[in-house]
């Protein structure tokens, strides 16, 4: 449980680094940047290592119900996520112009998801420590940022495209899944 711990805590510092230390960041420069993914990398790395290798409690396991449930709650996270793509300031189709923090929000669905499914230690770790670093997050950037001005709506050319490559990542994503040894199906 360590790595998957280290991996989890890892990524919430890669991540928070620069709302917590901001002139620290600036500092670094260009390279910051990379050091950042670098360390990102780094964490995801330590996570999947560590949750293939942890031996935990289970408290639940997965049903056809609850794998129904996450099927269609990360249909809504890819899309979700994907709303809020184009960047601050763009033009968005219309959820992404109703969320303030439409990929926290998507990831923030994503692990609450995967929680509906894992009910082990090494899930809670994992899934419940990114849930606790999503909303964590959004609460430090509505604190810094102040108000908060919804970004334009675009001519809703986009609403369609969204939807379809919604439809084809998360196909990707299962087959990724099945092809790792996951049954993503109920």
């Amino acid at each position: 449980m360590f790595v998957l711990i280290l991996g989890v805590a890892l990524w919430w510092a890669a991540h928070l680094f620069k709302r917590l230390a901001p002139e620290t960041r600036a500092k670094l420069g260009d390279p910051g940047k990379g050091i950042a993914a670098l360390t990102i990398v780094a964490s995801v790395i330590l996570m999947v290592i560590g949750y293939r290798m942890a031996d935990s409690t289970f408290y639940w396991g997965r049903s056809s119900a609850l794998v129904g449930i996450n099927n269609l709650l990360m249909v809504v996270a890819f899309y979700v996520y994907a709303v809020g793509g184009p960047g601050p300031g763009k033009p968005r189709v219309w959820l992404g112009t109703k969320l303030r923090h439409p990929q926290l929000t998507g990831f923030s669905i994503w692990a609450v998801a995967h929680l509906l499914v894992n009910g082990d230690m090494a899930s809670f770790i994992l899934f419940g420590g990114l849930l606790a670093w999503a909303l964590v997050e959004i609460v430090l950037i509505n604190a810094q940022d102040g108000a908060w001005t919804p970004p334009p709506r675009g001519d809703g050319k986009k609403e369609g495209v969204y939807l379809i490559l919604t439809a084809v990542i998360v196909v990707i994503v299962m087959l990724i899944h099945h092809w790792i040894g996951v049954t993503p199906w109920g």
